[in-house]
């Protein structure tokens, strides 16, 4: 063997190919993050979600406090925990429980829908990464839990950031077949989608979780496009056909959909009755956004064609991590309005320290006190928010035809 060949030998033992290594950080970070997540949440320990002030618990219900405070007297409702200061404490489980007291005498203080109206599937996409696509869907997910609504989240993005915030970690706490590609799958190992929701610890909000395994569905679909299969084994109707079979458990379902413009995306899109696109107001983000629309007309277009889903109760663009100080943003906003109108929210929501810290210790603000933050950073933000995802709500009640 020649010098040259033995120096490439040597040279291919000792530097480790590209594959190798990625694998070896991939392996090294979920070893990182395992132990992370097991000083913060022992083997014997879940995720639990904090309890409300008697405020807190009032507004929620939309009651006075004064009148929460009689019902506690009366003793008809749950009672409340109290706290080293001796103020009232209510888990979200009270909370649900006081809404359906109340509710018994009084239809109002119930949000869930009636059999005259049609489950409210809303779809939070954006394909390009850091528009607070994930943080909106969770957020908005939540909102609706703490309000009453019968609510379902299902992770559609491979990364599963949504399912992490929830406090799933895709690669120790997910099985084979345990994501929505369980249920929509073209295969004999296709599962009931009741067999793979979840409950979380935000109760009356459950959870379809995601990890690396729906990536499948973009490989497998090619293959049955091309086998020219009947219309039951269309990709763009499984998502759609797979939430029939829950139907009458939800009143909303939240899709969070992949930074991606593939056949998940389409078939999420399809199978929702509403759509809510991120938008970060920076002109890189809006130009990418241009982008995203040419293409999801075109695509659409085809599926509209071939008999999708294409009729829809409200399709919004959402502003989020926006900060009203900064005079681009506020320009591009305008822009965004002045193009689109009453499509683009009239709420935003706003770049946050409180909203950025509840994350790193994977939380949303609605799972964090206000005790952890200065009240006007917490209360700037939490306003910002629950305008946001009240508008939103407006919207699902009109599509509800309530008077609202």
């Amino acid at each position: 063997m020649n010098s040259v060949a033995t120096h490439s030998l040597a040279r291919a033992s000792a530097v480790p190919s590209l594959t190798r290594l990625i694998e070896a950080d991939a392996d090294l970070l979920s070893a990182q993050l395992q132990q992370l997540r097991a000083r913060a949440f022992p083997p014997t320990a879940e995720k639990q979600l904090r309890k409300f002030m008697a405020g807190e618990a009032a507004k929620l219900i939309g009651i006075s406090d004064a009148y929460l405070r009689l019902l506690a007297s009366e003793g008809n409702i749950p009672e409340a925990e109290k706290n080293g200061a001796g103020r009232r404490l209510y888990s979200l489980e009270q909370i649900h429980e006081i809404r359906a007291y109340l509710s018994a005498n009084k239809k109002g203080y119930s949000p869930r829908r009636m059999e005259n109206e049609a489950l409210q599937v809303i779809a939070v996409t954006n394909f390009k990464g850091g528009s607070g696509k994930t943080t909106t869907a969770a957020h908005l997910a939540q909102y609706f839990a703490l309000r009453g609504y019968r609510t379902l989240a299902i992770d559609l993005d491979p990364q599963a950031s949504l399912s992490a915030l929830f406090g799933i970690q895709p690669e120790f706490d997910l099985g084979a077949n345990e994501t929505m590609y369980g249920a929509i799958r073209y295969d004999q190992q296709q599962r009931a989608l009741s067999d793979i929701i979840r409950k979380t610890y935000f109760t009356g909000l459950d959870i379809v979780p995601g990890n690396l395994e729906l990536q499948e569905f973009e490989h497998d679909t090619p293959r049955i496009l091309s086998e020219k299969r009947n219309r039951e084994q269309m990709f763009f109707t499984r998502i759609a056909t797979s939430l029939s079979s829950v139907d009458k458990d939800y009143d909303v379902v939240i899709l969070d959909c992949p930074p991606s413009l593939g056949y998940l995306t389409l078939s999420a899109l399809c199978a929702a009755r509403s759509v809510v696109v991120t938008i970060h107001p920076q002109m890189l983000d809006v130009a990418s956004m241009s982008q995203f629309l040419h293409m999801t007309a075109g695509l659409f277009d085809v599926v509209e064609k071939a008999g999708g889903n294409a009729e829809y109760d409200f399709f919004r663009y959402a502003v989020t991590r926006y900060e009203p100080s900064d005079g681009p943003q506020g320009q591009i906003v305008g822009l965004l309005k002045s193009l689109f109108g009453e499509r683009v929210l009239t709420n935003a929501m706003v770049k946050s320290a409180a909203i950025s810290d509840a994350g790193i210790t994977k939380q949303t603000l609605y799972e964090v006190g206000r005790e952890n933050f200065t009240r006007a950073t917490y209360d700037r933000a939490i306003e910002s928010l629950d305008s946001m995802n009240g508008e939103i709500e407006m919207l699902v009640k009109q599509a509800w035809g309530r008077k609202t």
